[in-house]
């Protein structure tokens, strides 16, 4: 047998493949437009989440991914800050239909890319000289099934 042919076996042999091959930070800003003087003020905050992900496919069976989460603190009507951080991934996937590719671009590769972008925003926050803001964990296969379903409502009508 060839080496080609022992790869390919070995490949089909082993089945689907999803692996992290590097973890990156694509982007991250941080704006404090209020300060120093809000250090002076009593503090509420109210804590504003978004998030999106993207994904593209950069080589054969390696994708890129990337989580964008912007958190948002506001202290009465005023901007006390405002974090954007672009959490980025490279991973190697393999041997899955476009359904399961679909499902772990959307929700597997994000779920491992959070705790590295919750680690950047929590010290970007700090370094701001502001109190850690530790965010809860986050189901990104319910939020997965929900954009779905969005889509599929959408397209019905």
């Amino acid at each position: 047998m060839s080496d080609t042919t022992e790869a390919a076996a070995a490949t089909e042999a082993q089945g689907p493949q999803l692996a992290m091959q590097r973890v990156f930070l694509k982007d991250i800003s941080f704006e404090s437009p209020r300060s120093p003087m809000i250090f002076q003020e009593e503090w509420k905050p109210e804590v504003g989440l978004e998030l999106n992900t993207k994904s593209r496919q950069v080589a054969e069976s390696v994708f890129e991914v990337v989580l964008e989460i912007t958190v948002t603190v506001k202290n009465g009507e005023e901007t006390g800050y405002l974090v954007q951080v672009q959490q980025g991934g490279l991973f190697v996937i393999s041997g899955l239909d476009d359904q399961q590719l679909h499902h772990a671009l959307g929700a597997f590769c994000p779920a491992t890319l959070f705790p590295y972008a919750r680690e950047n925003i929590d010290a970007v926050i700090v370094k701001g000289s502001f109190p850690a803001v530790m965010l809860a964990p986050i189901n990104f296969d319910a939020l997965y099934v929900e954009s779905l379903q969005k889509q599929q409502t959408e397209t019905e009508q």
